[in-house]
């Protein structure tokens, strides 16, 4: 059976820990990813794709920061839209590249796109986004000497060496600018990429005109958004680990396979899900089977067409189907 499917891509996937961020790097990992996408078009499904820009945004950052010298550094929502615009561009060439060898000439395009947040979000009060590559607790304790201005958190648990990241503002997304132009690309066929390292992040002033706001919008909960106007009937998260699960880190870790939405929130409640890792992950999905979606899949890349068919991965479903 056809269906929608919105699949949300962290940054991290397109640019791993252990690597520098090459050009070349990051187009290998989107041919892995790619390869994945165009077997789900082969079988007929509708494809919306939007993607994390963590690294690539703090890497520019610190670009910005290392060069503003010679040339004014540009602010986040503009490293927003030129993440947008890097990443958007090798997942287009890459999928085009696929679908054409396959004979397969589906149109691909990939979109400049703002999302509506809220100057009041309590995120602008305690930044929770991160951004930029990992770091072991000196790394961490030597750059936060350095710039006294970066917040900088523990995103993964002790046992991992580098587990700590700057963090930025990250507020709620409340609505997809572009969703009419976005729903009407899906319902022909184009394969869309948008709302890019969770959208453009953009505030409504009192005459109802949008400006940047300094903040990187998570590209689950965004995704999520970008799920609903679409009216998608898979949300997809696709990442560096094959399930969600309990007890990350410890000895009495699992695997979460089917889960229900009412299951997935005991979880939550309970604390198993770090926030800036795998907490805004679930929640995006839970909002998505709130929101009325039949099927939420957490994953990793190369498992997405096996978590699609139910070999694996973690998926949430309604209440009561499990």
């Amino acid at each position: 059976m056809r269906k929608t499917i919105v699949i949300a891509l962290g940054g991290n996937a397109i640019k791993q820990a252990d690597e520098s961020g090459t050009a070349e790097e990051q187009f290998k990992n989107v041919q892995t990813t790619c390869r994945q996408l165009a077997s789900m078009l082969m079988y007929g499904h509708r494809l919306v794709i939007t993607h994390g820009n963590g690294p690539q945004a703090g890497n520019l950052l610190l670009q910005q920061e290392a060069g503003k010298e010679e040339v004014p550094p540009q602010p986040f929502d503009i490293v927003g839209a030129m993440t947008q615009g890097q990443i958007g561009y090798m997942f287009q060439q890459t999928l085009q590249n696929f679908l054409w060898e396959q004979r397969t000439p589906l149109p691909v395009i990939s979109v400049v796109n703002q999302v509506l947040v809220s100057e009041d979000d309590p995120d602008y009060q305690d930044p929770s986004k991160p951004v930029g590559p990992f770091y072991t607790k000196e790394e961490a304790e030597k750059i936060k000497a350095e710039r006294p201005e970066y917040v900088i958190k523990e995103v993964k648990p002790p046992s991992v060496e580098k587990r700590f990241r700057r963090v930025v503002a990250s507020p709620d997304p409340i609505r997809n600018i572009e969703y009419l132009a976005i729903r009407k690309m899906v319902q022909t066929g184009i394969v869309v990429i948008a709302s890019g390292g969770g959208g453009v992040p953009v505030v409504m002033d009192e005459k109802g005109c949008f400006r940047g706001t300094a903040a990187v919008i998570d590209k689950d909960k965004a995704g999520q958004r970008l799920a609903a106007v679409v009216g998608a009937d898979v949300f997809m998260v696709l990442t560096d680990v094959d399930h969600a699960k309990v007890n990350f880190g410890t000895p009495e870790e699992r695997d979460i396979g089917c889960a229900t939405y009412s299951e997935m929130v005991k979880y939550a409640e309970e604390g198993h899900f770090k926030a800036g890792s795998m907490g805004p992950k679930v929640e995006a999905c839970l909002r998505f089977i709130k929101w009325g979606g039949t099927l939420a899949i957490i994953t990793s890349l190369d498992k997405a067409i096996g978590a699609l068919i139910g070999q694996t991965g973690t998926r949430i479903v309604p209440d009561p189907v499990c």
